[in-house]
């Protein structure tokens, strides 16, 4: 990450488990047991994932291994529906991010690794408001992912010569 570009944190009044029972509770549902360990799991860390590496994921787990592939896709469709999750589209799949307790950030993306680098700044925050108050419109969030080629990828592809290229 680069300096000036850190993310901060995000006081909250619940956890994130508490969030989404009552978020269930309000419509109706229960917190079952495979809902509890698929809201354990994904609160114990920050990543970007989709769900087929979360169903991994879940795979290599004793306890977390019974929950099933539905319950898996439906699950992070609550989770997005309750706030606590955030779904972006890149590359045609679905990618799940923290949103819950978590600020307001920006991605750069990777078209050849697909990794996701977040970053803020304040810079980009003043040129929305301004261009939010040139128009009269109230801004009530806003999601920028800037496409291109990391470092590690960019190295790769431009690699030194080698005798061997000659063969």
């Amino acid at each position: 990450m680069v300096d000036g570009f850190s993310l901060g944190t995000v006081e909250v009044a619940s956890s994130p488990q508490e969030r989404f029972a009552e978020f269930l509770q309000s419509k109706g549902k229960r917190v079952t047991h495979q809902r509890r360990i698929l809201v354990e799991h994904v609160f114990q860390r920050h990543d970007h994932f989709d769900a087929e590496e979360l169903i991994l994921n879940l795979a290599q787990q004793p306890e977390a291994s019974k929950v099933s592939r539905p319950t898996v896709y439906r699950t992070l469709n609550e989770l997005v529906d309750a706030g606590l999750l955030r779904r972006m589209t890149m590359g045609g799949r679905a990618v799940y991010e923290h949103d819950y307790g978590y600020p307001q950030h920006d991605h750069l993306h990777c078209t050849i690794c697909d990794k996701l680098i977040e970053f803020q700044s304040s810079e980009l925050r003043k040129l929305r408001e301004a261009v939010a108050g040139e128009h009269a419109f109230r801004v009530t969030g806003h999601r920028l992912i800037i496409s291109g080629v990391c470092t590690d990828c960019s190295r790769k592809r431009h690699r030194q010569s080698s005798p061997l290229d000659l063969i």
